[in-house]
């Protein structure tokens, strides 16, 4: 699997030369007949493991399909798909929600990968913060601090968000939000007092343990459940001329969903390879709290209620406020098949 980093601004014909030039060198190898798709996510994520797993053992190029992987940071990996740079992508629903309106070819969901909400909260551990989830105690937690919440816009900042106003606190009055770009300045945040807490993902939580910053999250956002936080999505006009392919894909998907549920082994031997320089150690908390949470989807299904869930974060955050419909947004036919 090849794979690229292009933030926004190069979203052009740099990566199609990028592409291009790849494809070029790999020609003439056992992979020549394969036909190349291009998979944008918006950073590189443990939680991702379900698609590098199709990729590395080869499930992908069981449907003839060679996929390639484009980290497009800042929005990007939505804008690509978009543009046709890339023939799909991975993140939340909410995000094609907002790039579908007033476009006449929608991007639709077509396989659910992370289906909890991967964001944890960790407290300074002077605070000594127990995990809970009674609505009080956070409450209590909560007011007057200051959160690392991280870009504002991005998955971690709007359930962050979401939490304060659901527990009736308003962000940025009752809580002070610190909102850096780069989510791993969390921890240096939280670690100079700059923030109480933090909210993110593992390794980033171990990250934490290790250097006294934090303990164990007290509050978990996988406890709401079914909740579509990164899903595989692809144009309209992709799934009316290009079904089989999309098939394919969605297979292969699956499949990796599957063999994740029932071999952690393999899961680790996958990680090792997608994140060479991160700690044996850190790659196997990552997913110990994996398995625990329930992270992955079992079946690739994308449910109306868990649906629900994602837009109305968004909706009572004020970031996306003109509704939308399932069947515009998700297409489970590959599922169903």
């Amino acid at each position: 699997m090849k794979r690229y980093y292009l933030k926004l601004a190069a979203i052009s014909a740099t990566a199609l030369a990028l592409i291009a030039c790849s494809d070029a060198e790999g020609a003439g190898k056992d992979d020549k007949d394969l036909e190349k798709i291009v998979i944008a996510e918006p950073i590189h994520s443990i939680g991702y493991l379900p698609l590098y797993v199709a990729d590395q053992e080869g499930y992908f190029a069981e449907e003839g399909l060679d996929v390639e992987i484009l980290t497009a940071t800042g929005g990007a990996h939505v804008t690509s798909v978009v543009s046709g740079e890339a023939w799909g992508n991975m993140g939340g629903p909410e995000s094609n929600a907002m790039a579908n309106v007033g476009n006449s070819d929608p991007i639709k969901s077509i396989v659910n990968v992370v289906n909890r909400a991967n964001v944890y909260l960790m407290a300074d551990s002077k605070l000594g913060y127990e995990q809970t989830t009674d609505p009080e105690k956070l409450k209590e937690y909560l007011d007057g601090k200051t959160i690392a919440a991280g870009r504002f816009g991005g998955s971690l900042n709007l359930l962050t968000r979401w939490l304060l106003l659901d527990l009736g606190l308003e962000p940025g009055e009752d809580v002070k939000l610190e909102e850096p770009a780069d989510q791993s300045a969390v921890l240096s945040l939280v670690k100079s007092g700059a923030a109480d807490i933090a909210n993110g993902f593992e390794p980033i939580i171990k990250n934490g343990i290790d250097q006294n910053i934090w303990k164990e999250p007290f509050y978990k956002f996988t406890d709401l459940g079914d909740y579509p936080f990164s899903v595989l999505s692809v144009k309209e006009s992709t799934i009316e001329e290009e079904p089989e392919k999309v098939q394919g894909f969605v297979n292969a998907i699956v499949k990796a969903l599957k063999e994740l549920e029932k071999d952690s082994e393999l899961a680790l031997v996958v990680l090792k390879k997608e994140f060479p320089t991160t700690e044996e150690d850190s790659l196997k908390a990552a997913l110990d709290r994996a398995y625990e949470d329930d992270l992955w989807s079992k079946d690739g299904f994308i449910s109306e209620e868990s649906l629900a869930k994602t837009m109305d974060v968004v909706e009572k955050t004020g970031v996306f406020t003109k509704g939308y419909d399932y069947d515009e947004l998700i297409d489970m036919q590959f599922i169903k098949k």
